[in-house]
């Protein structure tokens, strides 16, 4: 009888290790950094600091996300992001800033560099949303703080459901990459317009 479990139990095993074998390769997926934004001929003597970025936790995550009809969320298991979304969105307004020319330097607030004003964030959705149509929805709040004053002088709420042109995950990335690159040079222009207005001594 041992005998007859032993050969009965060799193809089990090899059944089940033959399944592992085919598991789904998982897809990765970046946001990528917007074009240089075009030259305003301002130049302000600041130096700003871009803070770590607030997210509940689907975004922190690096599962993509989608919502339902009826508000219920999920996230894909074989479609993540190649970095937390939070970080990605911390290095490209970083970048954005560095490219504008407009400031005299814009670094991580986690290096040892110090700054006038920080630039801080909230994501609050960067989520695939089913409403009929799929929509890639963005919203984000950035605010400028003063550690000198211990106040935040300015802040942007960004929001958009960027209509997807097709059904596939790809589609829903490529339509999250535009929203963010709005969200972000919305935020730049507006940090511009508040040192134009508000002139560092």
């Amino acid at each position: 009888m041992r005998r007859t479990v032993a050969v009965i139990g060799i193809p089990l095993v090899l059944a089940v290790m033959a399944g592992c074998g085919a598991t789904r390769p998982s897809k990765y997926y970046t946001l990528e950094v917007p074009d240089k934004p075009p030259a305003t001929g301002h130049s302000y003597p600041v130096s700003l600091l871009v803070g770590r970025f607030a997210a509940p936790h689907l975004f922190r995550d690096d599962r993509l996300v989608y919502r339902s009809r009826n508000a219920e969320m999920g996230t894909y298991e074989y479609h993540r992001w190649a970095e937390p979304p939070t970080e990605m969105l911390e290095t490209m307004l970083v970048r954005l800033l560095r490219a504008s020319g407009q400031y005299r330097s814009v670094e991580l607030l986690r290096s040892n560099a110090r700054g006038d004003y920080i630039v801080r964030g909230r994501l609050s959705a960067l989520e695939e949303v089913d409403d009929g149509s799929p929509l890639a929805r963005v919203a984000l709040e950035i605010e400028l703080y003063s550690p000198k004053t211990g106040t935040t002088v300015w802040s942007h709420f960004y929001r958009h459901d960027e209509p997807v042109n097709g059904k596939t995950v790809p589609a829903v990335v490529e339509a999250l990459n535009r929203n963010v690159q709005s969200g972000l040079a919305e935020t730049v222009a507006g940090l511009d317009q508040y040192f134009a207005e508000h002139p560092p001594k």
